[in-house]
């Protein structure tokens, strides 16, 4: 099997998009060349700590989903499980 290409354009173009994963729903907002990787926003809010593990402010929730597995072969079954929620028209 050869490893599945994938370019980072292709990715970029997923920015703004609304996914739902896990039952939840998420903006795609950024894009990480390392494996490569997706990073998602919800809406939902998360206190964020400061270094000393203190709650300081309430923040959008961000999580990053992997595009490929380890080995590049395949889709990471993780964002195989993103489910598209913008109309295509």
């Amino acid at each position: 099997m050869s490893e599945i290409t994938i370019t980072l354009d292709q990715l970029r173009g997923l920015i703004g998009i609304l996914v739902q994963y896990r039952d939840v729903d998420y903006q795609v907002i950024e894009v990480l060349e390392d494996r490569p990787s997706i990073v998602l926003q919800t809406t939902n809010k998360v206190i964020q700590p400061d270094s000393h593990g203190n709650p300081t402010r309430w923040v959008p929730g961000t999580i990053t989903v992997p595009v490929l597995t380890e080995d590049k072969l395949g889709l990471a079954p993780e964002f195989l499980l993103l489910e598209l929620l913008d109309d295509p028209d």
